[in-house]
């Protein structure tokens, strides 16, 4: 528990939150299922995310769905992802908020196009509309952040998020299998664990026949015997990063990509898919080559010692990632291989 308590204190430090307001899972994909299925919906409830969103999300809000007879509902944020507008944005999600609007399920950074959604203008739309709500009819925000933490220096305060979850292994370096959930007073007490945690004081209540209730950090940790090392190791990478500077992060990681981007748009027979705006982008840049498969563009560059992906969706592109531990001379070699293969 100790060391447990020493990776909530380094996150803590980061994120600029409280400590036990901080779970600690295995990814980002365990900490949405805890929180959708910990969640209290009931029948009628509607839940709204959005066709951008990944699998994970997609798969615990059916089984959440499934389980309680809410709704969910799914929308486009854009039509196009390289013009996409913030203001385009926040109005769709406020236009598709109704009364029995529970949840906004959504992503920071879409690893499909490599968007990244201006979160404080759509918190200040689902606040607006939780105006004069009882608190048990407020809809909550909640945030997959995988892609923005580590890459973008705002924090759940900055964001006006209600929960935020996301693993710790991507642009933060932590180890894998790691990941955190945060989550406000409010919203952590509308959580119910469902897991057992085998920290103090659900084990503790165990032993004793005691009720004490559990921070939302402690209750909501699943117990069993984790992979503890790496989650123990997490805290370096938090750390890390905060020695560094995480404003100095994002900046170097925002530098990084717009000199990709603007490399490969000139690039004739290239479709730009992501942003080049640095406030609706981050360290994800995804690209359409003409007359290439994905899968075939990914295995030549890898030729080349070059490591891109293809993002996991049904229209797929092929995907890169700047951060700081890629150099500008990285990036040079990369839009001159993707021009090659171009030709």
């Amino acid at each position: 528990m100790e060391r447990d308590d020493e990776v909530r204190a380094a996150a803590a430090v980061y994120l600029g939150v409280d400590p036990a307001e901080l779970a600690l899972t295995g990814s980002t994909t365990m900490g949405l299922a805890l929180v959708y299925h910990g969640l209290a919906l009931r029948p009628g409830d509607h839940v709204l995310t959005t066709t951008h969103d990944f699998y994970a999300t997609h798969e615990a809000l059916r089984l959440a769905a499934a389980r309680s007879g809410a709704e969910v509902e799914q929308i486009p944020l854009y039509d196009d992802p390289a013009t996409v507008s913030a203001d385009d944005v926040t109005g769709r999600v406020a236009a598709a908020l109704r009364p029995e609007t529970r949840v906004v399920a959504l992503t920071w950074v879409h690893s499909s196009t490599g968007v990244k959604l201006p979160v404080r203008g759509i918190a200040d739309a689902v606040a607006a509309a939780n105006a004069g709500r009882a608190e048990a009819d407020r809809a909550v925000l909640v945030l997959d952040a995988v892609h923005g933490l580590g890459a973008d220096a705002a924090r759940p305060g900055d964001l006006g998020c209600d929960v935020f979850v996301s693993g710790t292994h991507k642009w933060l370096f932590g180890p894998r299998g790691t990941g955190l959930v945060w989550a406000s007073a409010a919203a952590g007490a509308a959580v119910a664990p469902i897991i057992p945690s085998f920290t103090a004081p659900s084990f503790g209540n165990w032993l004793t026949g005691d009720d004490q209730p559990s921070p939302f950090g402690a209750g909501n940790t699943p117990g069993g015997y984790q992979a503890f090392e790496h989650r123990w190791a997490a805290a370096e990478a938090f750390a890390f990063h905060q020695a560094i500077g995480p404003d100095r992060v994002a900046a170097r990681t925002a530098e990084l990509a717009t000199r990709l981007k603007d490399g490969l748009a000139e690039v004739g027979g290239v479709r730009l898919v992501t942003p080049r705006d640095p406030e609706l982008s981050a360290g994800l840049v995804c690209v359409e080559v003409s007359g290439r498969d994905p899968f075939e563009v990914v295995e030549r560059l890898l030729d080349q010692r070059i490591v891109a992906s293809v993002t996991p969706y049904r229209e797929a592109y092929v995907r890169f990632g700047t951060s700081i531990v890629t150099t500008p001379d990285q990036v040079d070699a990369a839009v001159e291989a993707v021009a090659d293969l171009a030709r």
